[in-house]
């Protein structure tokens, strides 16, 4: 059973960041169509996202040039989405919120909530341990 009483899970912030945020920096995005970023890429696509693969080879992705890292990308980011375990995600927040990023949405299974905290009282918006996919619908997001 789905717990979503915890404060990353807030529908509202679930509803926001996926109504308004236009470009998405998808950490762990490579050129590989079985892993699931590819597939949220996708879907995020067909729902009318920019979507920036961050990936260490840098790879282009759907047509959308890859960078090695969020510093790198030379333009505004609205939500860093993260495909990284639990361990490693909380280093890709704190970049989100060096960037100027105004969301950060962490995987299904992905959890720090320490980086939750951080993130949060920088002012940005987070969500973890869920799905922009799974969570469209469930939202019916705009877009």
């Amino acid at each position: 059973m789905r717990d979503d009483t915890t404060p990353w899970a807030d529908p509202d912030t679930i509803r926001s960041v996926l109504t308004e945020c236009h470009t998405w920096a998808i950490v762990g995005l490579g050129d590989n169509p079985d892993r699931p970023a590819y597939g949220v890429a996708s879907f995020l696509l067909r729902h009318g996202k920019h979507v920036v693969p961050v990936h260490p080879s840098a790879a282009s992705v759907h047509g959308e040039r890859g960078y090695a890292s969020l510093a790198d990308i030379p333009f505004p980011v609205d939500c860093v989405d993260v495909f990284r375990n639990s361990a490693a995600a909380g280093a890709f927040a704190d970049e989100a919120v060096r960037i100027g990023a105004r969301a950060v949405w962490f995987q299904l299974g992905v959890v720090d909530e320490a980086a939750f905290r951080r993130t949060t009282e920088a002012g940005l918006s987070m969500v973890m341990d869920r799905c922009p996919a799974i969570e469209w619908p469930r939202h019916r997001a705009a877009g």
